[in-house]
């Protein structure tokens, strides 16, 4: 079962490729290889028309970093950042259009499927091999007391 649901999702991912690469027909769609091919053809015109710039991309994760720096080599974009930078900045060079309209819109749908599948997992993971009840805390009205709340992680000092 898992396996059927790893095998949808990777599904998923290669129709979103090929509706970045604007396919026109139901074979094309499917062909998720040529859909690459067709985005860096068209990252090749960009280039062509429009200076490149350096973008600044800060991801909130280490998995949506390294799904976006995946995409970007997939593209042949070189993923980079400069030293002080936090561990999910990227830096990249691409042009204005590029980046709006092909890029950063596939990556925020193929960020939002994989993190969906990511949830999933961990949550039957935990159910199966932790506990079944997965109910969010208990909401108390009030505030915490304040002795407490200067308490470091784990009711350490």
């Amino acid at each position: 079962m898992q396996e059927e649901e790893e095998q949808r999702l990777i599904e998923k991912l290669r129709k979103i490729e090929a509706l970045f690469a604007r396919a026109t027909s139901a074979g094309e769609r499917a062909a998720a290889e040529s859909a690459r091919d067709r985005i860096r053809g068209r990252l090749e015109q960009l280039e062509k028309a429009e200076r490149a710039v350096e973008y600044r991309f800060s991801l909130p994760d280490g998995w949506s970093k390294s799904l976006f720096m995946a995409l970007l080599r997939r593209y042949g974009i070189k993923p980079y950042r400069y030293s002080g930078q936090r561990r999910t900045t990227v830096m990249a060079r691409v042009t204005r259009t590029f980046a709006n309209d092909v890029l950063w819109p596939e990556f925020q749908q193929l960020n939002e499927s994989l993190r969906a599948h990511l949830e999933s997992v961990t949550k039957r993971v935990i159910t199966q091999a932790i506990h079944g009840d997965q109910a969010d805390a208990e909401e108390r009205p009030g505030q915490e007391p304040e002795a407490r709340a200067r308490q470091g992680f784990l009711g350490g000092a």
